[in-house]
């Protein structure tokens, strides 16, 4: 059964780059990203993991915690982070599991036998401070992965978690946003600036975390 969004993200103990760790008592009440990589020295995700080290800063700046995956060892780990440093300007700057048993593969479903039996597919999973599942994605392997896009689908779940607001489409931080339907007209002219009701069931106001 695959992981659902709203589901409980599964915890596991893993060996890693930066040490044994528990994956809740890691993550504890931040954001998280999880994202897997069929297997080291692989093209693709050799350019992702750098684009995710560039970005540690952004990452940092939402309170969001990432962790990679991948079914290779340790050592081939330490090995490839060479190669990351060397070819993309950045070396690894958070933790990269260490899986060859393919048990947290298994445990959220990355390994799928119709793309591969032995390595895990792209997946990306988003967790929120309750540990539940906020957003899953699956990439197939020849097309890397858009992190800024990640960026800004992160920056949409905590306007959500903090205001109660959606986003439109092609959203970006600073446009305006939605008021969800939970939300009386009353209420949103109270809360928000420059409310404006294009419909009745489609009322934007400005991003109050611009």
């Amino acid at each position: 059964m695959g992981i659902r969004l709203g589901d409980e993200a599964p915890n596991f103990t893993a060996a890693t780059t930066e040490g044994e760790l528990n994956f809740h008592d890691w993550k504890g009440d931040d954001w998280a990203v999880l994202f897997s990589h069929p297997k080291d020295y692989t093209p693709v995700c050799t350019t992702e993991l750098g684009a995710v080290a560039h970005l540690k800063d952004e990452f940092d700046r939402r309170g969001v915690k990432v962790i990679g995956l991948s079914v290779s060892s340790l050592e081939d780990h330490r090995g490839w982070d060479e190669d990351i440093a060397d070819t993309q300007g950045a070396a690894l700057n958070f933790p990269l599991i260490a899986d060859p048993e393919r048990k947290v593969a298994d445990l959220y479903d990355m390994v799928h036998p119709n793309a591969s039996d032995t390595a895990t597919v792209r997946s990306v999973f988003v967790i929120g401070p309750d540990n539940k599942v906020k957003l899953t994605l699956t990439y197939p392997a020849a097309t890397g992965r858009n992190f800024d896009e990640l960026i800004r689908v992160i920056d949409s779940l905590q306007l959500t978690a903090k205001e109660g607001l959606a986003t439109p489409a092609n959203w970006t931080k600073g446009d305006r946003v939605i008021v969800t339907p939970a939300v009386s007209d009353e209420d949103a002219r109270a809360r928000f600036e420059n409310f404006e009701a294009k419909r009745p069931y489609l009322r934007y106001v400005d991003d109050p975390t611009a």
